[in-house]
């Protein structure tokens, strides 16, 4: 495997007692069109994960629910047997129906079924993280996460489960969660012009908690798009390396997880985390997070 030096994946972090890249992987876009049914091009697929277990990466992101099961299987097929220093974080709460929707499952007999797919088909006898997802297809909803959080707890006491986080969370569900077992990361969506986390980043960072920000080029204006063409342009590279430069230098504790089913567009993702901003770049890139929220 080869070796890429520690800019090449935006240094590491550490989950609980698992070391990662801070630039990972996310298999979501591995599986068909709407993350369902099997990827047009199987091989193709494989590849991808390949080359990013290649290229140093030692975090994917994945779930049952794309495919649903189908990027857990092809994960299983490319790697292993798993390198040591490769770690898997996995999602439940929620299953895929007929229309391609995101109905939540986060009953206790839910979880454990997911728990149990998710090992099986990543031939695992226990899951290094698992995100409880919580909220629905708009975002996150206030609620108790009480009944299926600590359903999770009881499957980590059974060696299952080695570390647990949440996702699509609110704050207040972030901080029920800790109340009842420590977290190692919080999975929400974020990114230049959608910023209503920043607070909680800061909160996190200084408990040693992981963000992990999903949709990392989502809910842009025109405007805001507008904006960070012009510093992508000047720097010679992608909008989307500038934007996950950005996000490395947001805050130390910041994950990367961005996908795609391209090994082309991977290696480009990955130049995002050895682009250099400089104090100019970052000044103009923050002006586009107060510009507005975008809308749902």
């Amino acid at each position: 495997m080869n070796t890429p030096s520690a800019s090449l994946t935006g240094g590491s972090w550490t989950l609980g007692d698992l070391t990662v890249t801070r630039f990972g992987y996310g298999a979501m876009q591995l599986a068909g069109p709407g993350a369902m049914g099997p990827p047009a091009d199987h091989d193709g697929a494989l590849a991808v994960l390949r080359e990013a277990a290649a290229l140093g990466i030692t975090h994917i992101d994945t779930s049952g629910a794309y495919g649903p099961r189908v990027t857990n299987r092809l994960i299983r097929e490319a790697l292993r047997p798993y390198a040591a220093s490769l770690h898997i974080v996995t999602k439940v709460g929620a299953v895929r129906d007929q229309q391609g929707g995101w109905p939540p499952a986060r009953r206790p007999e839910d979880l454990r079924r997911a728990v149990r797919e998710d090992l099986e088909d990543l031939g695992l006898e226990s899951l290094d993280v698992v995100n409880l997802r919580l909220g629905d297809a708009r975002g996150p909803r206030p609620g108790s996460l009480a009944e299926p959080f600590e359903t999770l707890v009881e499957l980590q006491r059974q060696g299952l489960i080695r570390h647990l986080g949440v996702s699509n969370a609110t704050a207040e569900q972030v901080a029920e969660a800790q109340a009842i077992a420590p977290i190692v990361c919080v999975q929400n969506m974020y990114n230049l012009a959608y910023r209503q986390d920043d607070e909680l980043i800061d909160e996190l960072a200084d408990k040693g908690i992981a963000y992990v920000p999903f949709f990392p080029l989502g809910g842009f204006t025109p405007l805001q798009s507008t904006a960070l063409s012009a510093v992508a342009t000047r720097l010679a590279a992608t909008p989307m390396s500038v934007a996950l430069a950005w996000l490395l230098r947001r805050s130390p504790n910041i994950l990367l997880i961005p996908g795609t089913s391209s090994v082309a567009h991977l290696r480009e993702n990955v130049t995002g985390a050895e682009l250099s901003l400089s104090d100019e770049d970052l000044a103009e890139l923050d002006k586009i997070g107060h510009r507005g929220v975008p809308a749902e």
